[in-house]
This record gives structure tokens, C-alpha cells and sequence, in this order.
């Protein structure tokens, strides 16, 4: 039996793959920050529910070892613990963008630290970092948050050469809009400055209402089944429809041509009209 770590499982895309990973037979290594809240995936058969802080490395490297002591070894991980903030860049405090990159950039970055030992020693392993399609497209109001996405992007891609001799395949996954309590727990940047009251409103505005397309969690925890299990050295996965399309009207758009087309479907009350 393989064994996965999954990070930030108590809720949405990560108790979806943990649960995912568990029927198709896996041992799952479950973590999150509180796991004595816990009261199912801890009755789930070959599963482990560890306490993992991905801004503690401590319990980061105590949930690896917890990991191979039970099961033997770790041959996937899936980090997925992150969080949202809404708001333009000039509203936000140095406190908000520390912990926000604390959490998406830092902390998978320590859990890399932590497991890429073990990885190479055995000569094998999967990385799956969770991105977003905010990783690739852009949208108003979300420039802290896609500063970190994009930031995990780079990483990986760049690491996925890194990692090729040791035999560890590097992943990954891009969701969409998914139907989970990550975007109520989002923070809103703090900061007050009127002239940007009306462009909040109607960014976030538009941004709702086109944000029609949201995936089940279930749904992307199938591809990232998919990634960690296709025995190929695919780097990138799309998951939920807004992600495709929008990735896909960048990869077929001059980059003028896309960002035009964004710049319309969002905030088409700025723009510049003059020919």
C-alpha cells in the first residue's frame, strides 16, 4: 500500500482527498492544525490524523516521522493548506502580506524541507503542490493572493527540474472556484483609503457574477488522485471548468489580447475608451 501526506485537511480540498486517497486504498497521512477537533477522518481505516502547522516547522518534521513510523515510508505529498485575501495591494498591511506568504509560499516550502530527505534517500516520491488557477490568471482585488500563488508556481516548476535525477515527479494541481469555506475564511485587506472603495465594489462585483462555475472539492480531489497516480512527468493540472477557460483563453490569446479580455469581463467601467 502506497502512503499520501495531505496538509490542511480539516475541511474542503483536503479532507476530499484524504477520503479520495483512502477509498482507492492508500494510507493517508491526514494533518492539520487542530486534529483534536477531529471526529471522522480519525475513524477512517489506515489513516493517520496528526497535528501540522505549516507555519511550525516543528510539527511539520514530528507529522513526517509520525508518518513513516506507522506506515513504513511516504511516497506522495499533498500540499494543500493555504489561505485567501481579498483586497488591492495598497490596502493591505505588512502584517497581512507576511502571514499570508507564511502560510502559502513558506509553508510548503517547509514541508519540502522537511520530506525531500526522505524522498531522495528511497529514490522516489510525488510532490503535489496545490496552486490555483490564480497561480496563472489574474483577477481584481486578489494581487496579495495571486503574489503568493504565483510565487508557488515558480517554485515548483523550477524544483521539478531539480528533482528529476532522485526520481521524485513534481506536480501541480490548479483549481478553480470550488465550493468550500476557503473564501469565507478569506481576509480582507485592512487598510482605509476611499478612492478605492468604488473599485472594490465593482471588481468584487463582477467577480461574482461570473463565478458560476464552481467545482464540488470531491471533483478536485480526483484530479489530484490523477496527478499523484499517472506515472507521468506532467507538470500542470487544470481543475474546475473557470480554470480551464480562463487558463485556456491565455494560452490562446496574445498576452495584450487576454489581459483586454480580462480587463472587460471585470472591470469594464475603467476602461480607457478613446481609439
Amino acid at each position: 500500500m502506497k502512503t499520501v501526506l495531505i496538509t490542511g485537511t480539516s475541511s474542503g480540498i483536503g479532507r476530499a482527498a484524504v477520503l479520495k486517497f483512502n477509498s482507492e486504498g492508500w494510507n493517508v497521512i491526514a494533518t492539520m492544525r487542530n486534529p483534536s477537533k477531529e471526529t471522522e477522518l480519525n475513524q477512517l481505516n489506515n489513516t493517520l490524523v496528526v497535528a501540522l502547522d505549516v507555519q511550525k516547522p516543528e510539527t511539520i518534521t514530528e507529522a513526517v516521522v509520525a508518518g513513516i513510523n506507522k506506515f513504513g515510508q511516504i511516497d506522495a505529498v499533498v500540499n494543500n493548506a493555504g489561505a485567501a485575501i481579498f483586497g488591492v495591494f495598497e490596502l493591505a498591511t505588512e502584517d497581512q502580506v507576511n502571514e499570508i506568504f507564511d502560510t502559502n509560499v513558506f509553508g510548503p516550502m517547509r514541508v519540502l524541507r522537511a520530506i525531500l530527505p526522505y524522498f531522495r534517500a528511497q529514490r522516489s516520491g510525488t510532490i503535489i503542490n496545490i496552486t490555483s488557477q490564480g497561480g496563472r490568471v489574474t483577477f481584481p482585488t486578489c494581487s496579495i493572493y495571486h503574489a503568493t500563488k504565483f510565487s508557488l508556481e515558480g517554485l515548483t516548476e523550477a524544483i521539478a527540474y531539480e528533482l528529476l535525477p532522485f526520481g521524485i515527479r513534481t506536480k501541480i494541481v490548479e483549481p478553480g472556484s470550488t465550493v468550500t469555506k476557503f473564501v469565507g475564511a478569506a481576509v480582507v485587506t485592512e487598510g482605509e483609503i476611499p478612492e478605492y472603495e468604488q473599485f472594490v465594489n465593482i471588481g468584487l462585483g463582477n467577480w461574482a457574477k461570473h463565478d458560476t462555475m464552481a467545482s464540488q472539492p470531491e471533483e478536485i480531489a480526483e484530479t489530484i488522485f490523477i496527478a499523484a497516480t499517472d506515472d507521468t512527468d506532467q507538470l500542470r493540472y487544470q481543475a474546475g471548468k473557470d480554470a480551464e477557460l480562463y487558463i485556456r483563453k491565455m494560452q490562446n490569446s496574445d498576452d495584450q489580447a487576454y489581459v483586454d479580455y480580462m480587463r472587460e469581463r471585470f472591470i469594464p467601467e475603467y476602461l480607457n475608451t478613446k481609439k
